[in-house]
């Protein structure tokens, strides 16, 4: 139930009126049914009609205990709710139905179960953020909406093929939650339903950041843009952009196509775009920034923090041309140059880090921050004790592989079994390719007279890189910050990575199966649909202090369900009784905390004889 607000014009006059009322599911789609007349609420402000409607649908779901003996208005709705006849019956004639009947025991059985804990959060929460409006607005017909509803809720909920996501709509109570036969979707509706909703990809975007934004009342000033890559199941011969390229998912050996992604420091996406497999993150900047602007619109002092892969003159200078502000990590090149710095222990100061949140039990690293200011810009100088030890792990372990590579490449040119110069620098080459963080601590030669590889460690050179683990250097054009300051708003970026991760294991974006373009896209599309239901669960349930992830409540909803209870009466007629079940404590706390109803469905009752049965 929710409140609406209606205006009439009569002589000159305008008359307002507010009207409780449901949405209600018919053969010609959702209507609005007015349950009754509340008067003019102006007194009250409307941030607390939403609170009004629910607490008013409480206590007529007989939840007596949640109105508070002040409040006379509830109280009057109430009883004049109940006092109202129901709709197509004259006040004073009997009931259609009697509601009390003499039941044989024996006979009771339930059936028709079906799972609904997490597709009704899902779908609570498309519809708090007005998802169906805004494909609506699309000019997208009723029944595509509702398919691509199902769509991202089984991405929310059980990623599975649009082949197999006939049968998964059987086993839950989605047909219950939209009173609609969807297990009669077929695969090539679903496949028809993408193809329709790809095109307002942009728009749809555009319109979700807005109403995000001032649902949750989002900070846009920071923008954090990082980029991943999905790679394929096949030879995706009929997409043109999955080409083979660096892989984060270490497959090399597929196709791939390289997904950027804006997120807001709350991780909520702005933008993502789909790039070729083989794209240079640097490259991808400008465009992105470009799309940014077009769908949600970019603002002068906004601050854009990017990786080390986009830290070059170029791409600073895209984000500086458009009037915005950068927080960026540098290059390796550019931090060696500050290693005196690094060096001097003076004028670090360690960053105080609170426990996480999701996981209060587990240990900070330790991190120190120094910041110089030089030609205008400020620098932040880091040093983490975890990513000390991470970068010493990797470092030996190349080094150790780069050893063992250059002595079976020194005995095979020692026993003349690679001969010719060229061959033999282009196996150094690959050395060089294959452990560029290490080999130019280890200078490599071939002398042709003698036919020897040589190589030797350059020991200084290898000092510096073992005193600059564990270091890192940011730099921005904000002289308002400090080093702390930098420090932390770089490492929103972890939102972004979050959602990435998010978007691959849970929602399960990787591998794609499709072959063709549009439906890639389309698919990758489906995967952020789903990521924005999943990121507005997860802040709402942080702003009522609780700290889980959606991984944790898809386990917790799966007890709450729906079933059809049989009760064979002892006049021989069946009365069947579609319904949810009364959620668990730990279900029920979670709905609390989420704001939605613990009632699922609307009973449904029906009658049959007892042969029918």
């Amino acid at each position: 139930m929710y409140i609406k607000r209606t205006h009439r014009h009569y002589k000159g006059k305008t008359y307002t009126n507010h009207l409780l009322v449901e949405s209600v599911h018919t053969a010609k789609g959702p209507r609005h049914k007015v349950i009754c007349s509340l008067g003019d609420l102006r007194p009250r402000p409307r941030e607390e009609w939403l609170k009004l409607a629910h607490r008013i649908e409480e206590a007529l779901s007989g939840q007596e205990s949640l109105l508070r003996g002040d409040d006379a208005e509830v109280a009057r709705i109430v009883r004049q709710v109940r006092a109202r006849p129901s709709r197509g019956r004259k006040r004073g004639s009997p009931e259609p139905r009697r509601e009390i009947v003499s039941v044989c025991t024996e006979g009771v059985r339930t059936e028709g179960h079906r799972e609904a804990g997490a597709v009704h959060v899902g779908h609570q929460m498309w519809e708090r953020l007005g998802m169906g409006e805004v494909l609506a607005g699309q000019g997208l017909r009723e029944r595509t909406r509702r398919i691509a509803e199902v769509m991202v809720l089984n991405r929310l909920c059980e990623p599975l093929s649009e082949h197999a996501m006939p049968g998964w709509m059987g086993g839950t109570a989605l047909g219950d939650i939209l009173g609609a036969d969807v297990e009669r979707y077929s695969g090539m509706a679903l496949y028809r339903t993408m193809d329709r909703v790809l095109p307002h990809r942009e728009a749809v975007e555009g319109a979700l950041a807005a109403r995000e934004a001032e649902l949750f009342n989002l900070d846009q000033t920071v923008l954090l843009y990082d980029l991943t890559s999905t790679y394929f199941e096949g030879l995706a011969e009929g997409n043109a952009k999955a080409k083979r390229g660096y892989s984060r998912d270490k497959r090399p050996d597929c196709k791939q196509v390289v997904v950027g992604l804006v997120v807001n420091r709350d991780g909520f996406p702005k933008a993502h775009e789909v790039f070729d497999g083989n794209r240079q993150d640097r490259t991808t900047l400008d465009e992105m920034l470009r799309k940014l602007d077009q769908r949600v619109g970019l603002r002068p002092g906004q601050t854009v923090v990017v990786d080390r892969g986009m830290a070059y003159e170029e791409n600073i200078e895209q984000i500086r041309r458009r009037g915005l502000h950068y927080v960026v990590a540098t290059r390796q090149s550019e931090r060696d140059e500050w290693l005196d710095e690094f060096e001097d222990l003076k004028g670090f100061a360690e960053i105080t880090r609170k426990p996480s949140a999701t996981n209060p039990f587990q240990k900070k690293s330790r991190v120190w921050v120094k910041g110089v200011a030089e030609a205008g810009l400020c620098y932040a100088m880091c040093k983490s004790e975890g990513r000390e030890q991470k970068d010493r792990a990797i470092r030996l372990k190349q080094e150790a592989r780069l050893r063992e590579d250059l002595a079976g490449l020194q005995e095979r040119v020692a026993g003349g079994h690679l001969v010719k110069a060229a061959l033999v620098h282009e196996a150094i080459g690959r050395l060089k390719e294959r452990y560029s963080r290490v080999a130019r601590y280890y200078p490599m030669s071939y002398d042709e007279g003698s036919h020897q590889l040589r190589w030797e460690v350059n020991q200084k050179k290898l000092e510096v890189a073992e005193g600059l683990d564990g270091t890192y250097l940011l730099k921005t054009d904000r002289s308002d910050l400090s080093a702390e300051d930098i420090w932390r708003i770089y490492v929103l970026l972890t939102r972004a990575e979050k959602a990435f991760r998010n978007m691959k294991s849970p929602l399960a974006e990787r591998p794609i199966f499709h072959q063709i373009t549009r439906r890639v896209d389309a698919h990758i599309f489906l995967c952020v649909l789903a990521y924005h239901l999943l990121v507005a669960i997860e802040k709402t349930l942080m702003d009522h202090g609780v700290y889980t992830s959606w991984w944790n409540l898809r386990r917790t909803l799966k007890k709450h369900g729906t079933c059809t209870v049989v009760l064979p009466t002892d006049t021989g007629e069946v009365l069947r009784i579609r319904r949810g079940s009364i959620p668990d404590p730990d279900v029920a706390q979670l709905y609390k905390k989420l704001a939605i109803p613990t009632e699922v469905m609307k009973p449904i009752r029906t009658w049959s004889s007892q042969d029918s049965a």
